[in-house]
């Protein structure tokens, strides 16, 4: 944004409003994962859930490892966190975004994978 120019971002406190919070990889082996991703790349763990999820902190975000069930794009794909997982979806809409799948309950979350026009994958979720 060049000095003088309006800041036409949405309010942070607008449906449309998203913070990314971690990147999804897919893996088939969640311990085999954690093991390559701490070792090759020096990350920490912040926990693993059984066989299915894990979180490594890799500085500003979170490198989430999904299998199985979890592995909700069916590859890499950001992870956005909203306030409002149903006034997201209408603005995302109406920006021209593509709802691929849920919304749906997940063990912790309400979620949903969306596409953006270009056909990128993108995770949002809300706290349930």
């Amino acid at each position: 944004m060049e000095p003088g120019e309006a800041d036409s971002s949405p309010a942070r406190d607008s449906p449309a409003s998203a913070e990314l919070r971690q990147i999804i990889q897919p893996v088939e082996n969640i311990a085999q994962a954690v093991d390559f991703y701490s070792r090759a790349f020096g990350l920490h763990v912040r926990f693993v859930d059984d066989d299915r999820f894990a979180a490594l902190d890799a500085g500003g975000a979170v490198l989430a490892l999904a299998a199985g069930e979890e592995n909700l794009a069916g590859h890499s794909a950001p992870a956005f966190k909203v306030t409002d997982l149903d006034g997201f979806l209408a603005s995302f809409s109406a920006a021209g975004g593509t709802t691929l799948r849920g919304p749906e309950v997940g063990p912790h979350e309400r979620r949903v994978v969306v596409a953006d026009p270009w056909g990128n994958r993108i995770v949002v979720y809300a706290s349930s």
